[in-house]
């Protein structure tokens, strides 16, 4: 075939490899999906995504290479380990002849195709935050990691933007490219030697794409094992390729040196003509775009298992692999942590207050809506009187919207795991930190101090503007009502956060409680009127308990005027059926931390059971 001169050239043109990295081999890699019918998806028929596909993937650039739903993504997630195994019919994957464990994935990392970075964070903040967590406190010191931090910043070129934030929705931050040696960084924190990633040059333009690419290629070149999908790359990028596995629906059409991929096609009766990139010529294949000069009725996939390309790789497979070797687990290998729970508890919990910190929205924005509405509050209830029935009415009136502000203010909480559940599912499942770590660093950041401040400064305004009992232990149990509340609003946003995936979903999840709550709460219907069947709702109100704690706050020894008669309060908290001696006062908090305690217990559950395969 007639190649320009310049692309023969450097096509055969070949880097040696200073060091032998790990050799990948999978065999027989048949994976299916269900398709979805319904009610019926048990019973659906199955789809072959990969039909029993083989290869070798040894030190250098490995591209897995095909049109969209040709399965290159499944065959990565799978020999990487991050495919959910049900759908695994056969398979081994081998690394260096060994079944992959939790040690062995020490060795390897994985490059998602959606940058997952912290954006509040600095390029420098976030390669610091891997190293802390992912490099052993016995081995590396403190300096050792930030010399290490800074080495890989100028490995990969990020000087300029070793400082700039990586940027948020509200914030401005650095380019596509540098976001993507940010996640590669990442990741050689650990010094992998297997290296995976998928689709690296989406959503860049061709020359940032370029560098990626010719960044991994001197990665490649230090004795690393990288293998990678992608969709259609340029011919620059093509000719760093070392090794091409070529895919189509499920299939091999090729798998061997990228540098005889054209040669291997031209004897097929495929002509690339000059000037053509061959990542074209091969798609326009695979999709049946081109036509061999001599016809024939075998597909590419048996044109492919007749070459001797396919018999050297199923004679090395026979000798590296024995058939009692196991099938791929079926069971994540749980993660490797090399830090202990309390310094990866400290470290993520210095990460989320610097989160907080550098985004107002959920900060400063939170306090300042508090002050706002209990400013609202104070002036409509300003130093309510003491004569009835204008005292019980207003007050009634107040806590009741006190305890509505504060259950639905807290309606944001719900984006909290939504928002991070990409974050947290690649950390976690790369050995980052622990499920209780992550959620602990919510709770002690996010929840205590983001949630309960606000609410204090929330009642010291409101509480003496409406003129409540000025006792300041009353004031202190009016603080501590509206906190519990408050969390408990939390708590069971925390809840729906977890179990959902979707702000929608979510929204409709927590909404219809809370509404449910505050029907049942006892002041838009007289609870002991309500049917038996449903009377055990009102048990499982927030509305009901925070209602009864300020009721019999504010009423317990408090004297209201009709005229010239006094009424002492506990006239009015008998008529209601509440209890005011001291545990009938305290019982409504100890149901309040009742509520806060389950749906916190069964918000870390959820967590725990998000399935962390692709």
């Amino acid at each position: 075939m007639d190649l320009p001169p310049l692309v023969e050239h450097k096509m055969s043109e070949k880097v040696s490899v200073n060091l032998p990295g790990p050799t990948l081999t999978f065999q027989n890699i048949r994976y299916v999906v269900r398709e979805s019918r319904g009610l019926c998806r048990r019973k659906a028929p199955e789809q072959d995504i990969l039909k029993n596909v083989s290869g070798i993937m040894k030190t250098g650039l490995n591209a897995i290479m095909g049109a969209t739903g040709s399965g290159k993504t499944s065959l990565l997630d799978i020999i990487a380990g991050r495919k959910d195994p049900c759908g695994l019919r056969s398979g081994h994957v081998l690394v260096d002849n060994n079944v992959v464990t939790s040690e062995l994935r020490l060795m390897s990392a994985y490059v998602v195709q959606d940058d997952i970075l912290m954006g509040t964070l600095t390029v420098r903040e976030n390669l610091l935050f891997s190293a802390n967590l992912r490099l052993s406190p016995l081995q590396y010191s403190t300096d050792d990691k930030e010399n290490k931090v800074m080495n890989i910043i100028q490995d990969l070129g990020l000087e300029d933007c070793a400082n700039t934030k990586i940027g948020t929705e509200f914030l401005r931050g650095v380019s596509g490219g540098e976001r993507k040696r940010c996640s590669i960084g990442m990741e050689l924190i650990t010094s992998p030697s297997l290296l995976f990633l998928d689709e690296p040059t989406t959503g860049l333009d061709s020359n940032t794409a370029n560098s990626i690419i010719g960044l991994l290629h001197k990665l490649s070149r230090s004795g690393k094992t990288i293998i990678f999908s992608i969709h259609q790359p340029r011919y620059s990028i093509f000719r760093l390729f070392d090794h091409l596995t070529l895919l189509h629906k499920g299939e091999m059409v090729y798998a061997g040196p990228a540098s005889r991929a054209i040669q291997y096609f031209h004897h097929l009766g495929y002509e690339c003509e000059p000037f053509n990139n061959p990542a074209d010529f091969f798609l326009d294949i695979t999709n049946g775009e081109m036509s061999p000069s001599v016809p024939t009725e075998k597909s590419l996939a048996e044109l492919y298992r007749d070459s001797q390309y396919c018999a050297d790789v199923t004679e090395e497979l026979k000798q590296i692999i024995s058939p009692a070797e196991p099938l791929i687990s079926a069971k994540r290998a749980s993660p490797t942590y090399i830090t202990s729970f309390f310094y990866q508890l400290k470290t993520v919990c210095w990460r989320t207050v610097l989160n907080l910190v550098r985004n107002p929205q959920t900060s400063y924005a939170q306090t300042l809506v508090n002050i706002f509405f209990a400013l609202l509050v104070g002036f409509i209830y300003f130093q309510m009187p003491h004569t009835l029935p204008e005292a019980m009415q207003n007050r009634n009136g107040a806590f009741f919207f006190l305890v509505i502000n504060m259950v639905f203010a807290n309606l944001s909480a719900v984006e909290l795991f939504i928002k991070e559940r990409a974050l947290f599912l690649h950390e976690n499942s790369g050995g980052y930190y622990r499920t209780s770590v992550y959620f602990l660093s919510k709770v002690f950041v996010d929840l205590i101090p983001n949630r309960m401040v606000p609410i204090v400064i929330f009642s010291a305004i409101a509480y003496y503007m409406m003129g409540l009992k000025p006792a300041f232990a009353a004031f202190l149990c009016f603080a501590l009502t509206m906190s519990l509340v408050s969390l408990a609003a939390v708590s069971l946003a925390f809840l729906v956060s977890a179990s959902v995936s979707s702000f929608a979903m979510a929204n409709v999840l927590i909404a219809l409680p809370f509404v449910f709550m505050m029907v049942f709460g006892g002041f838009l219907v007289n609870l002991n009127s309500m049917l038996s069947w449903l009377s055990w709702l009102r048990w499982i109100s927030i509305f009901k308990y925070g209602l009864n704690a300020m009721t019999i706050n504010e009423l317990t020894g408090q004297v209201f005027y009709s005229g010239p008669i006094s009424v002492p309060g506990e006239v009015f908290l008998k008529e209601q059926g509440l209890d005011y001696s001291v545990w009938g006062f305290w019982q409504n908090h100890v149901a309040l931390l009742g509520i806060i305690l389950v749906c916190m217990t069964l918000a870390y559950v959820q967590l725990c059971r998000i399935s962390r395969w692709k």
